[in-house]
């Protein structure tokens, strides 16, 4: 474990440091159950201390030309190319995946930052005419200010990536707060910029509980956006607060996805995606899976496939295992809660159900990869993300029944749909209140160049990753030139 510090420290106006108070917390694996290392406790002074650093770099931050700009995020994803097997050393420690998915997440995190370098030259406005003589209009982007960036524990790397990299791109300051069960990554992310001479204040981490140092960002006139991604509890709240003095809000929050199995469908390549969809990364996807919607003439075929292809999943950090544990044991412990609540309202777990508690498993926080069916649609456990790999089975008779159950939640992230009827799917794909829908794969599987974000509860209609996030992080700017004043 020579790749975390032994107590990470916060990262303001280009320094390391502890926090003000000298508190610290611990930095738990949750395969092991065993503390990493300490990691800085920040307050609301500490937070006020970011926020000034990011406000002092800001302005000549967003001096820079947008090329000047995206070449120095193009150097940070290099050095991350170069210290890639220590980021997924940390990623699989503090988030307990197996090293192979920490290598291929931090690979995408990567990504994001060669593309959005690539912006630079591609930072495009419009010209438009307009009904007045001699007056052409022409839009430009530009920055909103200082950016408060707070981010989930379940791919903290690409967490990471998709918020810092368009909003250092865009000529913004950050404050990156992220989640205290994954403080090292973001760490070693700005550890990376200091190494390339990132300027002093244009990435700052601020490290700590949610409560603690990341509402002061959300209350401080100070910060001009909040990005936040988390469950919608938290984003609700954060919505509320910076709304009431008019701040930008972006909220990527959870899912309740469902994958739809057609009687048409190729029911293998539907297994296969159903169990990717509900069961990797444990099910800690925005975008898992957690609802499989079945036609009734395949329904019970269907199932056992699944329960078959689940039972041959294997759980661990090892570099073969398929899942591992969930984040903490708050997590876990909730998750055991509304499975036995489904059982008692007469729900049938297939599958799983448990707390594993055997083996080289016992000391850490895993959830057997579980099914469940005969819930209401109105449930607890069919209506509540639950971030863990738990999914429900639902049978109906057609289209048109599964549209309705689809439907029929508050959250509006992804969906997916199998069938060899194109008819079939675009009307699934037009009716379904989503934000991305796939066909014949699974409900995740964002990319760096694909908008990303969802309807409803799943967030305030933002899009995160592509093109469209630097709409996130920047206003339009219309500029009106009027020539020859004189004659108009």
């Amino acid at each position: 474990m020579t790749a975390f510090p032994e107590v990470i420290p916060n990262f303001i106006d280009g320094k390391m440091g502890a926090a003000s108070s000298g508190q610290l917390f611990g930095n738990i694996n949750p395969h092991s159950g065993q503390e990493v290392c300490k990691v800085a406790r920040s307050g609301s002074g500490d937070a006020l201390l970011a926020i000034a650093a990011a406000k002092k770099a800001q302005a000549a931050w967003a001096n820079m030309t947008s090329v000047a700009r995206a070449d120095i995020i193009r150097d940070i994803a290099f050095r991350m190319m170069e210290r890639k097997s220590e980021i997924a050393e940390i990623v699989a420690t503090e988030s307990g995946k197996a090293l192979p998915h920490a290598l291929g997440e931090t690979q995408a995190a990567i990504e994001m930052g060669f593309f959005i370098a690539g912006e630079g030259r591609r930072n495009y406005g419009k010209t438009m005419g307009a009904t007045m003589a001699n007056r052409q209009v022409l839009t430009v982007r530009q920055p909103l200010g200082v950016a408060a960036l707070i981010i989930a524990s379940n791919t903290p790397i690409a967490n990471v990536a998709w918020k810092a990299f368009p909003a250092m791109f865009c000529g913004n300051a950050s404050i990156l707060k992220p989640s205290e069960d994954t403080p090292g990554t973001a760490w070693i992310f700005a550890d990376i910029c200091r190494e390339i001479g990132l300027p002093a204040g244009v990435l700052n981490v601020l490290q700590g509980l949610g409560a603690e140092a990341g509402m002061p960002l959300v209350e401080s006139p100070q910060v001009d956006l909040v990005s936040f991604t988390g469950g919608h509890v938290t984003g609700s709240l954060i919505n509320r607060v910076a709304g009431e003095r008019l701040a930008k809000v972006c909220l990527e929050l959870g899912g309740k996805n469902a994958l739809t199995v057609c009687d048409d469908a190729d029911i293998d390549n539907a297994v296969q995606w159903a169990v990717a969809s509900a069961f990797s990364n444990a099910g800690q996807r925005c975008a898992a899976a957690s609802r499989i919607v079945v036609f009734s003439s395949i329904y019970e075929k269907f199932k056992k496939k699944l329960i078959n292809a689940t039972n041959e999943l294997s759980m661990g950090v090892g570099d073969t295992d398929f899942l591992g544990p969930v984040i903490n044991e708050k997590q876990l412990d909730n998750m055991l809660s509304v499975v036995g609540k489904a059982k008692e309202d007469g729900a049938d777990v297939v599958i799983g159900g448990e707390r594993v508690i055997k083996g080289q498993l016992q000391s850490g926080y895993y959830m057997q990869p579980t099914i469940v069916e005969k819930v209401s649609p109105d449930s607890q456990i069919s209506q509540n993300e639950l971030f863990g790999p738990i999914t429900c089975l639902y049978e109906v008779k057609d289209l048109n029944e599964a549209i309705e159950l689809v439907n029929n939640s508050e959250f509006g992230l992804t969906s997916s749909i199998h069938t060899n009827d194109i008819n079939r799917a675009m009307e699934y794909s037009n009716k379904v209140q989503a934000g991305v829908i796939v066909v014949n794969g699974g409900t995740h599987g964002s990319e760096p160049h694909m908008g990303f974000g969802g309807l409803k509860n799943s967030g305030t209609g933002w899009r995160e990753a592509g093109v469209e996030a630097l709409d996130v992080y920047s206003d339009v700017k219309y500029i009106n030139l009027i020539t020859n004043p004189g004659k108009v």
